[in-house]
């Protein structure tokens, strides 16, 4: 698999657990379940041809959101997903571009169905470091690179394993491959905490706190991203239906290397 070079993906000098947090959006991991949610807008004249795809397979592709249209149309997407359950989210961190943070969209046709941001530690830290600066610094002093997953969303209508194993992996090939992170942090409602370690090995490593930027309760998932590399290996490509994991959803080896 050839990713699409994204010249704005980098990070800045890693954060020391002693430097100034600066307040973020508080990032959620999740994906939500099947519900009467309306369609998201069409984004006709933002979606790129096939060439500008970081991925194409089937019926849907994914890009980086590497222009105002497809960060406005993921946006879009969040706030509708999110808000359905109640949850107050804001535009801000995705219509605003950020080196640090690295936005992947798919689409099925011209419709927008689904997106997650791999966030990158830096000086400015990670977005889960408002509430849980403590539990992630702790990784840091043991010389560990880390990153985060937030606003993970996907449409009902038109969600999938395939779709959702493929946003996961190539988070994981950006993360570990390019950015050499070995930490991967996510929050997330602690009623959806059980999926997320069923579908990816998530470890829960906080108690319950509320997040105040969607008002709601939270928790910090890990995920050593060595061990992530492991199940890809092992499993990615067998669509294995007895397997609980996504894993067996993922690239295989030949696939990611083409």
């Amino acid at each position: 698999m050839q990713l699409q070079n994204d010249k704005g993906l980098h990070a800045n000098r890693a954060r020391s657990p002693s430097s100034v947090r600066t307040s973020g959006h508080c990032s959620a991991l999740r994906v939500l379940p099947t519900s009467n949610a309306p369609l998201i807008e069409e984004f006709r004249d933002e979606i790129p041809d096939h060439k500008k795809c970081v991925l194409k397979r089937g019926d849907y592709s994914i890009r980086l959101a590497d222009s105002l249209g497809l960060r406005n149309g993921a946006s879009a997407l969040i706030e509708r997903m999110y808000s359905w359950r109640g949850y107050h989210v804001e535009n801000t961190e995705v219509c605003s571009p950020n080196p640090n943070r690295l936005t992947l969209v798919a689409s099925s046709g011209q419709k927008l169905v689904g997106t997650v941001t791999l966030g990158l530690d830096s000086d400015d830290g990670l977005l889960a470091d408002e509430l849980y600066g403590e539990e992630i610094d702790t990784f840091r002093s043991k010389g560990r690179k880390v990153c985060e997953l937030s606003k993970f969303a996907l449409d009902p209508q038109h969600s999938s394993k395939e779709i959702l194993a493929a946003l996961f992996h190539l988070a994981y090939i950006y993360a570990h491959n390019v950015y050499k992170a070995t930490d991967l942090f996510g929050e997330v409602n602690p009623r959806h905490a059980a999926s997320h370690k069923r579908m990816f090995g998530f470890r829960q490593i906080s108690d319950i706190r509320t997040c105040p930027r969607v008002g709601a309760p939270a928790v910090l998932l890990h995920l050593e991203l060595g061990y992530v590399g492991k199940k890809i290996a092992f499993l990615a490509g067998s669509r294995n239906h007895n397997e609980r994991s996504l894993y067996p959803y993922c690239f295989s080896k030949h696939e990611e290397n083409n």
